[in-house]
């Protein structure tokens, strides 16, 4: 079967480190869907407002390709260690490397190229390629007593995000308001790191936009240590 790229995400998330592990965790991230051609013509987009939600088929084009199969994989948020089938998880590492994502549709945009979407609470690094977009059916797509599996054990789990005085001062000279900060805590709230990474003494650094991002977690605590502009990828 050949399988064509209809669309391009971008969004803040130019590095893979930092990403959140599931779609919806940052909610205030939001993205934009620019189409390729032909596929971007407004008649594809006939009546797509009147969903919230969009499914996302997408491809994991940052993972290494050509690597023989493996029934297992090491998920982060079981310590790295724990192995577990691949169909048990959501691993990148699977023989077509697809990815699916519901997000939230928030609006449609017209410009000189054709219509876009804006959409939040995707999980997909910048310029990740897109197969396939449909739309989510609440009748069908939710199953309220659904078990989520290990999943589960840590749906729930946030950090507390400090930015210091000072440190909010440096992203404001940078040009970076309240709701880029709102959505920078999002981030940084779902914890990025390993799970077998837990040292109050070292300084953790991201890619997020345009900036660079320093912090440490000490506990259930995270600081942000540094904001600073660095060029984009």
């Amino acid at each position: 079967m050949e399988i064509r790229k209809i669309a391009v995400i971008h969004n803040d998330y130019t590095d893979k480190f930092g990403i959140p592990r599931q779609s919806g965790i940052a909610s205030g991230v939001e993205s934009r869907i620019v189409f390729e051609k032909p596929y971007g013509t407004a008649d594809a987009f006939r009546g797509i407002e009147a969903f919230s939600h969009l499914w996302l088929i997408w491809e994991f084009s940052e993972t290494p390709k050509g690597e023989s199969f493996q029934a297992t994989v090491r998920p982060p948020r079981l310590g790295g260690n724990t192995r577990v089938g691949v169909w048990a998880t959501r691993s990148p590492f699977r023989p077509n490397s697809l990815g699916l994502t519901v997000v939230r549709l928030l609006r449609v945009e017209e410009t000189a190229d054709g219509p876009e979407l804006i959409v939040s609470g995707a999980d997909l690094m910048n310029g990740t390629p897109i197969y396939d977009i449909k739309p989510y059916v609440p009748y069908a797509d939710s199953v309220p007593d659904a078990v989520g599996g290990f999943a589960d054990e840590h749906a729930s789990y946030r950090l507390s995000v400090t930015i210091p005085d000072s440190v909010n001062a440096e992203a404001r000279t940078i040009g970076k308001d309240d709701r880029w900060l709102r959505a920078l805590s999002e981030v940084l709230d779902a914890d990025p790191r390993p799970a077998y990474q837990d040292d109050p003494q070292r300084r953790y650094g991201m890619r997020y936009g345009d900036c660079e991002v320093a912090f440490s977690v000490d506990g259930e605590t995270l600081t942000v240590l540094e904001i600073r502009s660095a060029s984009v990828k």
